[in-house]
């Protein structure tokens, strides 16, 4: 074999370093993404415009939870529906499977990951159902998204998991909630249960924070992260009483506010909040109920319910110019503000728990 010369060798590189890489551009610029199911009883991730027009339509071997997008490139990691124990990285250019992740033998994904700021990096949460412990798993995203690490996420169930803006600061929604495969989805600790936000830097935990105690059943399980690096919290309600609040905020370092809402509007989210998300201005805050079929949404300056949307099975909700993009398990895609709702399109995919902006 003949070997290339120095110059030969540079050149080479140079020119294949001035071959443009695909970005999100390339494959339409999507908004958002999505998971989803057809009628046929298969399963997809889409990619849908700011209009939430379906972009592109792509198979998943199972049904999906939620979907992290690279921050540079058009891929995406699927995951499957909690608890799983696989994601799948797609080229989203191709619609072509790249890499398939397993969790490690005694854990589970809960559903969540994101980058780091570079895209170098993929974090994953992750139950050690043994230990009764949750962690947080690292993934090299330049070499085939191999396992190259983990911490702790400071505390137990870690669901969702999101990055500060502009810098490498994770947020961890530790939901609090003890399960095992042994015993299917059965809460094993629902008595001693202690959610909490835990932000972690290199993988030290910088400031954890928990909730009175008195709200100690109320499972932190979605983050919405605003421009400033605010973070917007649903949570769901293990207790028998009703709960004061299904829905807070916190900047790191500071206590946690718990939202108010009337009586009668929480009662009818039957203590489940599906999905969260922060407008683009940070003014306004939307949660979902899947379970009470409603579209909350409050102010973020006031703590207090502005207005609410019925919505049939909503869960899925992002930012939108407009106020808020929402799909529901009825196949419909929604713009949602203070004081309307409207129906951009309903078709025949059946929309997964969340949708994610890029």
């Amino acid at each position: 074999m003949v070997m290339p010369n120095r110059r030969g060798f540079l050149a080479g590189f140079m020119a294949a370093s001035l071959i443009p890489r695909p970005t999100w551009a390339d494959v339409g610029a999507p908004a958002y993404l999505s998971a989803g199911a057809l009628a046929d009883g298969s399963y997809v991730l889409c990619g849908l415009t700011g209009r939430l027009e379906v972009l592109f339509q792509i198979p998943l071997p199972d049904r999906g939870h939620a979907a992290a997008a690279h921050p540079k490139r058009p891929e995406a990691v699927a995951f499957a529906r909690r608890p799983g124990t696989f994601a799948v990285v797609i080229d989203c250019a191709t619609g072509e499977p790249t890499a398939w992740m397993e969790a490690p033998q005694g854990r589970h994904f809960y559903g969540h990951g994101t980058f780091s700021a570079d895209g170098r990096l993929l974090y994953t949460t992750e139950n050690d159902f043994d230990a009764g412990e949750g962690r947080i798993g690292v993934w090299d995203a330049t070499a085939g998204y191999r396992r190259v690490g983990e911490f702790a996420s400071g505390g137990i169930g870690p669901h969702d998991i999101k990055r500060l803006p502009e810098r490498d600061t994770l947020v961890v929604a530790n939901g609090g909630i003890d399960t095992h495969p042994d015993t299917g989805r059965s809460k094993l600790n629902l008595a001693t249960m202690r959610p909490n936000l835990s932000y972690i830097e290199a993988g030290t935990i910088i400031n954890a924070v928990e909730l009175n105690p008195d709200a100690h059943k109320n499972s932190i399980r979605h983050l919405a992260v605003g421009r400033k690096g605010e973070v917007a919290f649903g949570m769901q309600w293990q207790g028998e009483a009703a709960p004061s609040s299904l829905v807070g905020i916190h900047s790191m370092g500071q206590t946690p506010q718990l939202l108010e809402c009337p009586p009668d509007d929480l009662r009818n989210m039957q203590g489940y909040i599906g999905s969260i998300a922060v407008s683009d201005d940070g003014a306004s805050i939307a949660v979902t109920s899947p379970r009470g079929g409603l579209v909350h949404i409050y102010g973020a300056a006031s703590g207090t319910l502005a207005a609410v949307h019925a919505a049939a099975d909503v869960s899925g909700v992002a930012a939108h110019p407009d106020g808020f993009a929402v799909t529901t398990g009825m196949g419909d895609l929604l713009t949602i503000g203070e004081t309307r709702i409207s129906r951009r399109a309903s078709g025949p995919i059946i929309w997964d728990n969340h949708l994610v902006a890029i």
